[in-house]
């Protein structure tokens, strides 16, 4: 089965069309599927929409969240909802189209465990696509992870790499970034991308700066999260041994007589090597930390989100 996951909010006059085009391009492909409609707290007539679809078609779920918690609440309550071995997201304002979906399943058929679209030619104001190259530039050079468009709507997953993966805050933008930090296959594929019909875009520049602080913790989850020291304590061990120079030159002129009593240096050395020796403390706290959850938690269920295949 696949199941398509539509996070939405106030787009009731395009919920219909979106699965018209939904089911004709699946239906093609002859393969059981359905639509997981995820009401983030509508204030339109989306609900009353979604109840008659839910109705009149045995292949519609509704999900209706009590109040709006976001996008990547609403994503997350459509992943513990699907049923589908594939997973496919889409935004419900039509400016994705559905007609890539086959493409996104052909590119996951090739072996890849995660197939992002690409919008290479965006129906957006300039504005929006300046903001989105800068984003995607960044969050490439912090997390390593380089993609053209890391917060597209439309991607397509195999459901395995949605088990365990908890997205909340703006963490959907990164779910590419955290699968790959999970040793999951990577692939992305340009898409087309249309003009809005109906509403208004919800998102401004705001969400790129919200969206900077979630790839730090993303990364250093992804990065160090079973090694804290090598983070904390590389920092500190920087900055100590800057602090550690600065004193023996220090105290070299002291030997030879001058007064360094009234030196700035003599400050900032002095607290680089507090810090440093700070900084690697917190990275001992952490990796002590760090070692008695990964006791807590069950090793064969540990190692089976690790082992991808066994040969018998």
């Amino acid at each position: 089965m696949i199941s398509v996951v539509v996070p939405l909010l106030n787009e009731e006059h395009s919920l219909e069309e979106l699965y018209a085009e939904i089911a004709r391009a699946l239906e093609a492909r002859g393969e059981e599927f359905e639509v997981v409609f995820v009401d983030d707290g509508s204030t339109d007539g989306s609900m009353a929409v979604l109840s008659r679809l839910h109705d009149e078609l045995a292949n519609v779920v509704v999900i209706h969240l009590r109040r709006n918690f976001g996008k990547a609440a609403a994503l997350q309550a459509g992943f513990l909802q699907a049923r589908g071995e594939v997973v496919v997201t889409i935004d419900a304002d039509l400016q994705d189209d559905p007609a890539e979906i086959p493409q996104l399943l052909a590119k996951l058929d090739e072996g890849f465990d995660l197939v992002s679209g690409w919008k290479t030619r965006r129906n957006d104001p300039f504005s929006r696509r300046l903001f989105s190259k800068i984003f995607n530039w960044v969050t490439g050079a912090v997390s390593g992870i380089h993609l053209h468009d890391v917060n597209c709507g439309l991607k397509a997953y195999r459901a395995e790499v949605l088990h365990g993966m908890r997205i909340y805050g703006e963490l959907h933008r990164f779910i590419p970034v955290l699968a790959a930090y999970r040793g999951f296959r990577i692939a992305e594929i340009p898409v087309n991308h249309r003009a809005r019909q109906h509403g208004r875009s919800r998102y401004g520049p705001e969400r790129y700066l919200r969206g900077f602080f979630d790839l730090l913790s993303v990364t250093f989850m992804g990065r160090y999260r079973h090694r804290p020291l090598h983070l904390f304590g590389g920092i500190g061990l920087l900055m100590g041994a800057v602090g550690f120079v600065i004193l023996v030159y220090l105290t070299m002129l002291k030997i030879w007589g001058e007064s360094i009593g009234t030196r700035p240096l003599l400050t900032l050395g002095v607290l680089l090597l507090v810090v440093g020796i700070q900084f690697v403390s917190l990275g001992l706290l952490s990796e002590l930390v760090t070692s008695q959850h990964e006791e807590s938690v069950d090793e064969r269920e540990r190692m089976e989100t690790m082992v991808e295949e066994v040969l018998r």
